[in-house]
């Protein structure tokens, strides 16, 4: 088509095969938008277009992804609010013919699986490196590996205890992501309130995680009844907390200030596109790797046995625990 159709800080211009929809910088343009800069998106790509009315005397022109044709979109799983949908164009009402136009023009370009869901990513995620710091920790992404550091300030116990964690790419069948803006947000909550986090689902897991105390099992399940006892109770709480990603070294949980949406669903959409495009041959049966490649900063190591040592005085450590965690830092230097 060749045309461009500017809105309120978006810009759609449109191809014969594709738009490019840049995103405004500015104080007003939601963050996640800006930090997209701009996508391509192939019509092939979409399942639908459609104009709506807006709020204030505007009217929306929003493309419909097609299910499995963009990370981005499968990573926030419907959780992004209008403000931060990339797929929204916002204009002023007297521009609704115009808008109308543009979307019939669309659906004619659709392609005869529009109504499908894709077989493969036609979207890109954003390019690695990438990383962004999270309440308990910071992730990092170099387009082979997800690597999880943890801060003393922030991480559990449970997290110390599992030490910094790697994975593969091609040890992975998935990310979750759960946004700290979205309803229901806050299980392993921040000191500031709200709460989301990133989990990587491994291969062979239940629900893509370990199954850790008997979770998903059934082994760990409260019972009610007047047969429960102070063993069942435990063994429920156990496998509860196993589930929690503020308990769990495959996650990291992230407030409205640590770990911004902006930050973890990018970073989240290029782990799923690389996990995606890994070939399931490679990636099956495969453990999680325990590798921590580089020489270690010895002041780093130095807080991280103090705090183990912490750990242990609050009995929250074993001396076996302590003693073998202490010897796999020491070995790192």
């Amino acid at each position: 088509m060749g045309d461009v159709l500017a809105g309120f800080q978006t810009v759609w211009e449109f191809d014969t095969d594709s738009v490019l929809i840049r995103f405004e910088r500015g104080i007003r343009t939601p963050k996640l938008l800006q930090a997209l800069g701009e996508r391509r998106i192939p019509y092939e790509a979409l399942s639908a277009v459609e104009v709506t009315p807006g709020k204030r005397g505007t009217v929306v022109l929003r493309a419909v992804p097609r299910p499995g044709a963009d990370p981005l979109m499968d990573a926030a799983d419907g959780q992004l609010k209008d403000g931060g949908d990339p797929y929204r164009l916002v204009l002023p009402a007297e521009r609704g013919t115009l808008a109308e136009y543009y979307a019939e023009e669309i659906r004619t370009a659709l392609g005869p699986a529009a109504d499908t869901p894709a077989e493969s990513y036609l979207v890109a995620a954003p390019t690695p490196p990438l990383s962004f710091k999270a309440y308990d920790g910071k992730a990092s992404f170099d387009g082979k590996a997800v690597s999880f550091r943890w801060f003393w300030t922030g991480a559990s116990s449970a997290k110390w205890k599992a030490g910094d964690q790697r994975f593969r790419v091609d040890e992975l069948s998935g990310v979750e992501w759960h946004s700290p803006e979205s309803k229901g947000a806050g299980s392993g909550s921040p000191k500031q309130g709200r709460s989301g986090y990133l989990r990587l689902l491994e291969h062979g897991a239940e629900n893509g995680r370990p199954d850790a105390a008997g979770a998903g099992t059934g082994i760990g399940r409260a019972r009610t009844g007047s047969g429960a006892g102070a063993a069942d109770r435990a063994a429920a709480e156990r496998a509860g907390a196993a589930t929690r990603p503020d308990q769990d070294p495959a996650a990291v949980v992230f407030g409205l200030g640590y770990g911004l949406v902006h930050e973890s669903l990018p970073f989240a959409a290029a782990v799923l596109e690389a996990v995606r495009t890994t070939s399931p041959a490679l990636s099956a049966g495969r453990a999680r790797s325990a590798a921590r490649p580089g020489r270690r900063d010895p002041a780093d190591i130095a807080d991280r046995i103090r705090h183990l040592g912490e750990l242990h005085t609050a009995g929250l450590l074993t001396d076996d625990e302590f003693s073998s965690k202490k010897a796999e830092l020491l070995a790192e230097l």
